[in-house]
């Protein structure tokens, strides 16, 4: 019996015929809603008998493989002979092609596989093929036909089929070993820890029921085990095609990756793909992916099927060190050769945007291999904010009003359209000036704004497109296509005239306007701030929750995990827990006397800092002297840490222990946070005080274990500063019978109180005094949310 390979016509024709540079210059960014709109406008055009979006499949034998070849073509006309004809619908943004020749090699390619699919299924001998294509602005429609036979494109397909079969043969054969590897892999370590089973066994319970899990695992369970292991077992029973690991930070993204290394080594052969920034790991010294600025951005498709079969025929785990080697040997932009390769991988591990932004995902994947894939969501406490900040976007007058001084006398579509979006808030500023308030909330979508927003888009694409020779193809079909929407968004693009950057920043923004206008619903407000200086605008996500789950859909399970998920019926309801998802809760696996801890009722609200800050500094120096070692000190926010740290050293704390002391600062470098964590060193032989904010880099996702960590102190409950947004999350959560203060301020804020103290004991071995400073530990609101050993 054969092997089969299922896969859809727009991925093999773009496989085998895609070529060229990448899509850099400009890409505009409402091709897929114009593209969709245009499709939509040539469909109804269509008679009676015609039948559009009809889907078509072919079975083609190659060797030891049976290629199960499906679609869906755009239109299937009948003509008044009664003939047929294939249309296949391509939008432009730029001008549309003038004559035949000017056409896409993959366009041609997807309409003659259609053709082939209907003529062989319906015995017919020739079929003619058409592709329409429409520029999106002007509604413009251009139509070029071919006439072939059967015969001919029967050939054409076996050839596109003989090319990408040495692609498929390898992924058989990988898949072959992978599957194998997996069957007689086991559990890496002796035994399990306390929970550890428990943990691992709802995993595969909810991959292989489909549903969703929301597992609250606390430090020392060892979650990334236990997650990854059973989602590699569901694999090798044919449960799942692949799965992702998805994070929120680089640490957490590494000890994923450091699992995998286990495994490895155990025997397992998987296909592991890591994703990383773009900014981070483009060789250029600014991010700019036209091929006149980027050689690794020339040719691209001409060479990234070569580089693509050599990285997985010779690599299993794909880190940034891998891909970086192979992108240099082929000559080929790293960032996206990471993105092709996800395509292709057993495991994904990336930052939640890949999956969850509308902006920033792999549109690729398509349903049914979404069906058979999982997510491992590491870290899901962060999420929440993080999904707020995917869905919402804001605005700024200053941006429109600068570009309208600049395009004066140089784009007379520019200069009016900034013009008018700057006259909206003009508008604006006067209503506030006349209400007395600075401040304006309307649960109402600012349809005036988006109409403005929607045609300063327009001709800031045409601008754009035309300042960089690049007519963005959008929607269907492109000759390069984009590996996802909206690429620009991660880069910088480097501009000819500061006019050109402004505009290019401004239409980003804009995009993102229109796009968050589109989920505008009940779950958002609109506000606005207007100072002397600036007025914004901001469509706010105030419940990510819906929009979380549409983005989500398709998947076959998801696993939400996360030491802190407290308390799990606020982490239910807003992730977008359905009923009939699982809930896991499990114990510390630690003994309660590897931990001290001591509670002192001392307030460090905002307006008590300045008197209290001398006590609070006291209290950190008698921590230290009470035992040498390492020290982290975990503040709500970097003013008060550094009002705390001025009055540790002047009183001179440190000198009386001989302490050194290190401050985080929110502008440190990579390597400056590296050797921060470095300096926690178990030999120091002295002792070191880490001053830190919580909610940090150096608060989540970091193990100092054994004494690389003597004790942490956390002075507050962590709650956000009081500002606007977190006021209007708590009066929305208030009239949803919500207990609003506690969704925008001592949730979130206590899960990093959470975070924070859970650097402390991380292996079985460890021992560690905790230091809470604030009377409202006191209280039992705020202590019923600590975990139980530390009460």
């Amino acid at each position: 019996m054969k092997d089969q390979v299922k896969i859809a016509v727009r991925p093999l024709v773009e496989y085998v015929f895609r070529s060229g540079d990448l899509d850099s210059g400009f890409r505009m960014g409402t091709a897929l809603t114009e593209g969709t709109k245009a499709h939509q406008q040539v469909q109804r055009s269509y008679g009676e008998a015609d039948q559009k979006e009809v889907y078509l499949a072919a079975e083609i034998p190659y060797g030891d493989l049976l290629f199960i070849i499906e679609g869906r073509c755009d239109g299937l006309l009948v003509l008044e002979d009664g003939s047929v004809m294939i249309d296949e619908i391509k939008s432009s943004s730029g001008d549309i092609p003038a004559a035949m020749d000017e056409t896409y090699p993959v366009h041609w390619a997807q309409a003659k596989c259609y053709a082939y699919m209907y003529a062989r299924e319906h015995g017919i001998g020739r079929m003619k093929i058409q592709l329409t294509y429409v520029q999106v602005m002007t509604g413009e429609q251009r139509r070029f036909q071919q006439e072939v036979g059967l015969a001919e494109l029967e050939a054409f397909v076996n050839g596109v089929v003989t090319q990408y079969a040495p692609y498929a043969q390898m992924l058989r054969d990988h898949r072959v070993a992978r599957d194998r590897s997996i069957g007689e892999l086991d559990f890496p370590f002796a035994s399990f820890r306390d929970g550890q089973r428990k943990l691992a066994g709802a995993v595969y319970k909810v991959i292989g029921e489909g549903v969703h899990l929301f597992a609250k695992a606390p430090t020392g369970i060892g979650k990334t085990i236990s997650t990854i292991f059973p989602a590699v077992k569901a694999m090798g029973e044919g449960q799942l095609e692949q799965f992702f690991y998805l994070t929120a930070k680089t640490i957490t993204r590494t000890s994923a990756e450091d699992t995998f290394s286990l495994l490895r080594a155990k025997g397992l052969h998987l296909h592991v793909v890591t994703i990383t920034a773009k900014e981070k790991i483009c060789f250029q010294d600014q991010v700019s992916c036209r091929k006149e600025d980027c050689p690794f951005a020339d040719g691209y498709y001409d060479r990234i099927n070569g580089a693509v079969l050599d990285i997985l025929a010779n690599e299993t785990l794909i880190g940034r060190r891998q891909i970086e080697e192979y992108a240099r040997k082929h000559q080929v932009c790293p960032f996206e050769f990471s993105l092709d390769l996800a395509y292709a991988a057993d495991v994904v591990i990336c930052d939640y945007n890949y999956i969850f932004d509308p902006r920033v995902s792999l549109k690729r994947l398509l349903a049914e291999s979404k069906s058979r894939t999982a997510l491992l969501i590491d870290e899901a406490h962060n999420l929440v904010d993080r999904a707020r900040e995917m869905y919402s976007a804001s605005l700024n007058k200053g941006d429109f009003l600068g570009l309208q001084r600049e395009y004066k006398g140089l784009n007379a579509e520019v200069h009016q359209a900034a013009k008018a979006v700057n006259g909206f808030f003009i508008q604006l500023r006067k209503d506030a000036v006349s209400l007395g308030r600075k401040e304006q909330v309307s649960q109402q979508v600012p349809a005036e704004l988006i109409e403005l927003v929607e045609q300063f888009v327009l001709v800031a694409e045409q601008e754009l497109s035309s300042r960089q020779g690049a007519a963005a193809m959008g929607s269907k079909g492109q000759g390069a296509p984009a590996q996802f929407n909206g690429r620009l968004e991660q880069s910088v693009l480097v501009a000819e005239q500061g006019q050109a950057q402004l505009l290019l920043q401004t239409y980003f923004a804009a995009q993102s306007f229109v796009r968050v206008s589109k989920l505008y619903d009940e779950r958002f407000v609109t506000y606005a701030e207007v100072s002397s200086k600036e007025v914004t605008i901001k469509l706010f996500c105030l419940d990510p929750s819906h929009l979380l789950r549409e983005m989500g859909k398709g998947f076959r399970a998801h696993i939400y995990f996360s030491a802190t998920l407290t308390p799990m019926s606020y982490y239910r309801d807003m992730l977008g827990a359905r009923e009939q998802d699982y809930t896991l809760s499990l114990p510390s696996p630690f003994h309660r006397e590897q931990l001290e801890v001591q509670i002192e009722p001392l307030s460090t609200r905002y307006h008590d800092r300045e008197g209290t800050k001398l006590k609070v500094a006291e209290l950190l120096s008698q921590m230290l002297a009470g035992r040498p070692g390492n020290y982290l000190f975990f503040f709500p926010s970097y003013a008060y840490m550094n009002l705390v740290h001025e009055a540790f050293i002047a009183a001179e704390a440190a000198d009386q222990v001989g302490t050194r002391v290190l401050l985080q600062r929110g502008d440190m470098t990579e390597a400056e946070r590296e050797d921060f964590l470095a300096a926690f060193d178990a030999d120091n032989g002295g002792t070191l005080a880490g001053f830190a904010v919580m909610g940090g880099i150096f608060s989540e996702g970091i193990d100092l274990v054994g004494d690389r960590l003597t004790g942490v102190a956390i002075i507050g409950v962590g709650l956000p500063q009081l500002g606007l947004e977190r006021n209007i999350i708590r009066d929305y959560f208030i009239a949803q019978g919500k207990n609003g203060f506690d969704y925008a301020y001592v949730y979130p804020g206590m899960n990093k109180v959470l975070q924070a103290g859970g650097r402390l004991i991380r292996t079985e071995t460890d021992q560690g005094r905790l230091l809470l400073i604030d009377d409202r530990y006191l209280q039992p609101h705020y202590a019923g949310l600590l975990p139980e050993e530390w009460r």
